[in-house]
């Protein structure tokens, strides 16, 4: 008898769990009804569950941020207003929240590693691992490249090391946002210059280099676009530049001096001037 006894109080626990589910999957459906009702406007801010906002993980910052710095208190109490005054004034920006609360920045990786596959033609990544010999074993650190700018004229690139890859891109992107410069725009040839339209490419042929990397940019008359390779066209894209022809020289499979390269030709069209 006791031996059906054990064998009858499982069946009974079975036949409540199903009740308690039905429950449970009753209050579920009302949740999302609720959801599907809900206007588009309220569920277009929505991230799913892990997805990061960048806007409001930046306005979370900006508003526990305590400066340590001179300019830093000037910016966050106001008197401090543009950033091309800051630039060219030559002042040292030693804080990210200085750059964030003045322009609105985007910022993006640049694939500087490459991923392990056969005959060594692996696929790109953000991400490059190197490893030490130690006395311990092998010591892994990644190191990654990011960009920042405002589509308007602004821009920088840092680059970030760490023993993970989430630190090692936050790293590079702080370390952008401290590197942002001002480049000139321009156009294409006089004439469009006089219709008062935007600048969209670069004012005049400026050349940059980085190591074996040789990089000249030109200005591309409108609806040309990016003459260039993709990794340089994230970093024209976000100083808003949007037409422009392009041609590199050198070992441009090292991304790293390539985007340095881009960055040094762009640097010079505040430095060079027309005669």
């Amino acid at each position: 008898m006791a031996i059906k006894e054990t064998k009858n109080e499982p069946k009974d626990l079975v036949e409540a769990v199903p009740e308690e589910i039905e429950k449970l999957e009753k209050e579920i459906e009302k949740v999302e009804e609720k959801e599907v009702e809900k206007p588009k406007e309220e569920r277009k801010g929505r991230f799913r569950r892990g997805q990061r906002n960048p806007a409001e993980d930046t306005r979370l910052a900006l508003e526990s941020w305590i400066p340590k710095t001179i300019l830093g208190r000037l910016v966050k109490t106001g008197k401090e207003k543009e950033i091309d005054k800051i630039l060219e004034k030559g002042k040292k920006i030693l804080e990210a929240e200085i750059v964030d609360s003045l322009l609105s920045i985007e910022t993006e990786l640049i694939l500087i590693g490459q991923a392990k596959g056969k005959f060594g033609g692996g696929k790109r990544r953000a991400w490059r691992q190197t490893q030490k010999k130690t006395k311990e074993g092998n010591v892994l650190s990644f190191s990654a490249m990011a960009v920042a700018g405002d589509k308007n004229g602004h821009i920088g690139v840092g680059f970030g090391k760490a023993s993970e890859t989430l630190p090692a891109r936050e790293k590079a992107v702080r370390k952008a946002k401290l590197n942002i410069t001002k480049i000139n725009l321009g156009f294409e040839s006089p004439e469009e210059e006089k219709e008062d339209s935007k600048p969209h490419t670069v004012p005049f042929k400026v050349q940059g280099k980085c190591g074996s990397n040789r990089i000249t940019l030109w200005p591309a008359p409108r609806g040309t676009g990016l003459a260039i390779g993709d990794e340089c066209k994230k970093i024209l894209k976000l100083a808003g530049i949007k037409d422009i022809y392009a041609k590199t020289q050198g070992h441009t499979k090292t991304t790293f001096n390539l985007a340095k390269a881009c960055m040094n030709a762009l640097e010079k069209t505040t430095e060079l001037r027309l005669q």
